[in-house]
């Protein structure tokens, strides 16, 4: 609620229930949304390396208050739905090259997509973009429905959020509708994409 002299006013949510979410990349994250009760949305996108071990603290930490009597987890993971696997591999260039200029300390500009990452990176950045887009699922929605399946067999969420680092507006947008068909029994059941 909007108190009297507050600096900060949110418009329009002034006077709503806005739910109070907890977006973390670390293990302190995932401890702090357990220890207040609020719900946690782990960074996987950038942050892969420890989403499985953020999650299982969060939910074995995890202590009920007004706002959520029982854990509630998402994982925000990256994206590249397209029409074919082919596809999906030329448009995910993009991706490789701004997490290589993220590791080279250069502007993060969304890049075209390229024919080859050959000779744009050398093997150990490669390997470290790979790493680090390791949760990355891509592929038509057929392919997508089995990445996500494998994904939720190993993990616990109540939702998926994706980032989609596709250069094309037009195709970003079909990517979108792609997913927006990516369902099966599990993904339906025991998750909501976003």
């Amino acid at each position: 609620p909007l108190q009297p002299g507050q600096p900060v006013k949110a418009i329009p949510g002034a006077g709503t229930n806005v739910p109070i979410w907890l977006l973390g990349s670390s293990l302190y994250s995932a401890q702090l949304a357990a220890m207040r009760g609020l719900p946690y949305a782990f960074a996987g996108h950038f942050a892969p390396r420890l989403y499985r071990e953020a999650l299982k603290v969060y939910r074995e930490n995890f202590e009920p208050s007004e706002q959520l009597r029982q854990p509630y987890a998402m994982l925000a993971i990256p994206a590249i739905p397209a029409a074919s696997k082919d596809e999906a591999r030329h448009l995910a260039t993009t991706s490789y090259q701004r997490i290589l200029a993220l590791f080279r300390g250069q502007p993060l500009w969304m890049r075209p997509p390229v024919e080859s990452m050959d000779g744009l990176w050398n093997p150990a950045e490669e390997a470290g973009v790979r790493d680090f887009l390791k949760l990355q699922i891509m592929g038509n929605s057929e392919d997508l429905r089995q990445q996500l399946d494998d994904l939720l067999a190993d993990i616990q969420v109540d939702e998926l959020m994706f980032t989609i680092d596709i250069h094309d507006p037009d195709k970003r947008r079909q990517a979108l509708d792609i997913l927006a068909e990516t369902r099966s029994p599990q993904t339906d059941s025991d998750a909501t994409i976003n």
